[in-house]
Formats: structure tokens, sequence, C-alpha cells
């Protein structure tokens, strides 16, 4: 049931860039929705199988690969695998509908998306370390390719850079998977073979700490980030969409699925620095943006921001800020396609991206209106207004940091609203004002340009007021996982100070029923209880 996720996009990948003949770039478009759509259909059919009951793994596939190094075939699918799957196949379909019909060399360009999508289903349904890293660096090449050929302006220069960080990166999340097995002595590297094998805490911090700069180079987390901007704004938009929509979300897949799962205690210890972390990226990734006058590259810094609230509800790690984190994953990815794909929609009709040019693009017969008026509703949601896709989920993050982390979650809910402050500045002056009369009037928006857009928005409109349709897959996980970690410090709350420990609002609720009269509670604690 899994495996054609991964061997369908590869073997058409393969398919597509080498069968003999010429092939020509509309029939090569076709054959890459064909089979990027059938994979979609296939992960939809695997939702409807799926049991929401049970938060272990499901559909648990292996096969014998190199025993003797500890390598096996094994992919299994849990809430958490299911959203990333469910948004890989649903960005590969729309990055490639979206990719231009005269596009040079098309069999490699579709051959080499389907082939990132092929290595990005693999890495998430992997159950074994070294499997995971296989498929982790598998997209690295076809991606430096991607940036390289199909780039804007200095587009070697943002190849080169990403092929750098993401080698770094890759090295660093080795070197932790193989400190893992040989410390704990697992037998192999099959994840709940090595999860049953405790480690002491100073090696945990070690392996942890490689972990967290190898992931937060992928995700970016500040300072790790400065690949991404030149990247983002270099790459096409399909691919932008696949950088930001899905390749990101690998970083926060591999610290919640390896670094909160495998150590649990330095997790727990680390966790008001991860949350310090976390608000420091959201302050920076939303200032920075103000201060660009390119819309691709503000998209860019938006995405720093956005994932610091992910990184937020993994530190606090209660139900409701785990949950929110891993759907602000998908809403995200979701949201920052959206904007990718109108942001280049704008630059192939009006030749720019520079805020001091774009003007009144909301000009019903001169502008582009329907893009400018899904522009509007992007930016809407991932400033987080109430009733889309991006509210709901960073709420949920905001409600259950709280209680934990009280000046982190406020500083980060400031940067919701200077995410509003930069997206107003957007949209004033890209979709708003007169239109100058010495450009004329902009080519039209064909339909097939806009039916991406419309996809995207649709969904967020409607997980934006039917959010259990999304939270419904991401929370037995999210319980499964706090159910690892060690049991919140009653020293953390009679001292009411930073602890290492996470304590969730339900063990204050214990321990408040625990102390007997004649100690009152103030209101503040019955509050928080409730």
């Amino acid at each position: 049931m899994l495996s054609p996720l991964i061997w369908l996009p590869i073997l058409g990948a393969l398919i597509i860039a080498v069968i003999p003949g010429k092939l020509t770039a509309q029939w090569a478009r076709n054959g890459a929705l064909t089979l990027s759509g059938i994979t979609l259909l296939w992960t939809l059919w695997l939702f409807s199988q799926f049991q929401l009951d049970g938060s272990g793994v499901q559909f648990r596939e292996f096969l014998p690969w190199l025993p003797a190094l500890g390598l096996n075939y094994d992919l299994g699918v849990d809430g958490l695998s299911l959203l990333m799957i469910g948004l890989n196949s649903l960005i590969t379909w729309i990055a490639i509908w979206s990719s231009r019909p005269d596009l040079e060399r098309p069999r490699l360009f579709y051959g080499l998306m389907l082939l990132v999508s092929g290595g990005l289903a693999g890495a998430f349904l992997a159950q074994n370390l070294l499997f995971f890293f296989l498929l982790y660096e598998i997209e690295l090449v076809p991606l430096y390719l991607l940036i390289a050929i199909w780039g804007g302006e200095k587009k070697m220069y943002s190849a080169v850079k990403f092929l750098l960080y993401t080698a770094l990166s890759g090295t660093l999340i080795l070197a932790g998977f193989l400190g893992t097995v040989w410390l704990s002595g697992a037998a192999d590297f099959t994840y709940d073979t090595v999860m049953g094998h405790g480690l002491p805490l100073v090696w945990q911090y070690l392996l942890l700490g490689l972990l967290l700069v190898g992931f937060g180079i992928k995700i970016p987390l500040v300072p790790l980030h400065t690949w991404l901007p030149d990247t983002y704004v270099a790459a096409s938009a399909p691919v932008a969409m696949m950088l930001g929509g899905v390749v990101a979300k690998l970083g926060t897949y591999g610290l919640f699925r390896f670094g909160l799962g495998l150590f649990p205690d330095a997790w727990a210890n680390l966790s008001p620095y991860l949350a310090s972390w976390a608000t420091i990226s959201v302050l920076y990734g939303a200032i920075t943006a103000i201060a660009q006058k390119d819309i691709k590259r503000m998209v860019a810094y938006s995405s720093v921001g956005h994932m610091g609230y992910v990184l937020l509800g993994g530190a606090a790690a209660t139900d409701l800020a785990l949950t929110g984190a891993l759907t602000q994953m998908v809403a995200h990815g979701i949201i920052l396609a959206i904007l990718f794909h109108l942001v280049g929609v704008i630059e192939a009709k009006v030749g720019t991206r520079e805020l001091d040019v774009l003007n009144g693009l909301m000009n019903p017969i001169r502008g582009l209106p329907m893009t400018s008026a899904l522009l509007v509703l992007g930016g809407m949601a991932s400033a987080g207004i109430p009733g889309l896709m991006g509210f709901v989920t960073e709420f949920l993050v905001f409600q259950g940091s709280y209680a934990i982390y009280p000046l982190q979650t406020l500083l980060c809910v400031v940067g919701t609203g200077l995410t509003a402050v930069y997206f107003v500045i957007l949209l004033n002056r890209t979709c708003f004002g007169k239109l100058d009369n010495a450009i004329a009037y902009f080519p039209k928006v064909e339909i097939w340009e806009k039916i991406p857009a419309f996809v995207l928005a649709g969904l967020i409109l409607f997980l934006g007021l039917q959010p259990n349709w999304l939270v419904k897959w991401a929370e037995p996980t999210a319980t499964a996982m706090i159910a690892t970690l060690p049991p919140p410090s009653p020293k953390f709350i009679a001292n009411d100070v930073a602890s290492p420990g996470i304590v969730t609002a339900q063990a204050l609720g214990v321990i408040a029923d625990e102390i007997k009269p004649p100690i009152h509670f103030p209101v503040k604690t019955i509050s928080l209880q409730k």
C-alpha cells in the first residue's frame, strides 16, 4: 500500500527522462501530471483506509536489504507521516500543473520533479534511520539541477549554496544516526529498535544537538537560514513551491520523529531553549520581511518566521501545542504554495517583482483582478485571519504553549501581528492604488494558470471552516509522542521558575488535587486547570 507512493514517481521520472524518441513538452507535462495525479489519488485512498483510533504505525512493509549494515526496506505510516505524504502528493501535482507549457528541456524538468517527490515520500514513510537518510539525500542533486538550470538571477550561486548547506545538514544527521545506533548497542537502524535502547543524558544532549543543527538547516531556523532567501528567489515558481511547501517540512518532521522521539529526556530539558529559538526565528523572519522590496523575497522570509511556530509547538509539547505544530506544517505548505504560485504569475505577466514598481493590479479592466484577489486571500491566511486555514493551526499552537512558555508565546503572537504588517504592505502596494497608464494592458491570465490557485484557495477556506478534517489525523500521533516524554516536575510548579521539564495543563490539575487544604490556589491557576 505504501511502496507505490515512492516507486510510481521514481519510475515515472525514469520513463519520462530516458524514453527513446522525441517527446514534446506537452506530452512530457501531461505524463508527469498523470503520474502525480495517480499518486495523489492513491494518497487519498490511503487516508480512507487509515485507522484514526490507532496512534501507532500502520500498513507496515518490510524487506531485508543489507542486514549486515542494519539497513532494511522498512516503511510505515502514522498520523504525522500521513499528513506529510498528503502534502507532498498535493504540492507535487500543483507544482507540475503550474509549470510553463513552453518550458525548456521539459523531459529533464518533469523527471527531476517526480524524482524529488518520490524521494520525499520515501523519507516520510521510512522506519529505518539509515533508509531515511538515503532518501533524505536523494532530493539533493535533483533540486540542485532544478535551481541551476531553470532558476532566475544568481541561479548558480543559489544552487551551490543550497547544495553546500544541505550536504552539511545530511552529514550532521548521518553522524547523529550512527552515534545513536553505536552508543545504544541496537542491532540495526530500525526506528523501534533504536527507540527501545535508552542512552545516558549526556549522550542524548550530544546526539540531539547534531540533529537540531542538521534539521535546523533544512527547516531553516535562524541563524541557519541564510541559504533560503537566495534559493527561494532564484528558483522558478514550481520549484519554490516544492522547496517551501514540502522540502522544508522534512526538517520539522525529522526533529519531531527523531529528535523528540529518540531523545525525549534531552528534548524535555532543552525545550525552554527550543522555545526561545523558535521565538527568535518568528520575530527575525517577520521583521526582515517588512524590509524587503522584492515580493518573492518577502514571502521567502515569511517562511522563516512561520516555521518558528512549528518549533514552538514542539517545544511546549502539550496535546494542543503539538497537534497545532503538526497541522501548522500542512497549513504553511499550502499557504506558501499559493503565494509562490501567484507571485510567479505576477512576474510572468508584469515582468517585475519590485514593490516600488507594482501598483494597481486589482484594476478590473487592465490589471490582474483575480490574481490580486487570490493574493489577498493568501496573505490573510498567512497572517492568521479567523476563518482561514492559518488561524486554526496557529491558535492551537498558542493555546497549547501559553501555559508552558507564556513569554515566548506572547512574543510569537506579536510575530503574527508583524506578519499582518508586511502583508498589508505587499497587498497595498501591489494590488491597490492607481495603475500606471504607461503600462497599458497586462497579458491575460489563462484558466490553466488559475486552477492551482483555485484548488489551494479552496483548501484554505474549507480547512479553515472545518479544521477537524485536518486536526483529526494529527491528534492521536501527537498524544502518543507526548506520552514518551518524562513526567513534569512538581518543583517547577511549586517554585514557579523555569524548569527543564515539560509541564502540561493536565499535570497542573493533577498536582493541584494532590495538595491538601488549607492551601488556596490563585484564580490564575484555577483558570489554567480548567
